[in-house]
């Protein structure tokens, strides 16, 4: 990965609190597992950065390297990578994905 697409990424993780490397945006999604992971963040209600890594070859495949994760999509909380479709799922489910975002304190929208 070159150092233009590091830094992109990071700057994407860096300047938002909730940063969601996926496949189409929140409104399309373009695979099942970003639209999982766009819908239990709609349910928490949280505000979050989509990022489509299918506009740009060196994200879609940067972000892999960069997590060390071989997926997408990629959930990242105040810097902190938090994983893929499965791992976001399972904490929704035991509402430990909302704790991590209360201790964080990410704001819900009212």
């Amino acid at each position: 990965m070159d150092d233009q697409t590091k830094n992109l990424i990071q700057n994407h993780i860096d300047s938002n609190d909730i940063c969601l490397f996926m496949k189409g945006t929140p409104d399309a999604p373009q695979c099942g597992f970003s639209m999982a992971v766009t819908n239990m963040l709609k349910l928490l209600e949280v505000n979050y950065k989509a990022i489509n890594v299918l506009e740009s070859q060196n994200i879609r495949e940067g972000i892999k390297v960069f997590s060390d994760w071989p997926t997408i999509p990629q959930l990242y909380i105040k810097k902190e990578f938090i994983g893929g479709c499965d791992i976001v799922k399972e904490m929704y489910e035991n509402g430990e994905l909302k704790k991590v975002l209360e201790d964080k304190e990410i704001n819900f929208k009212k």
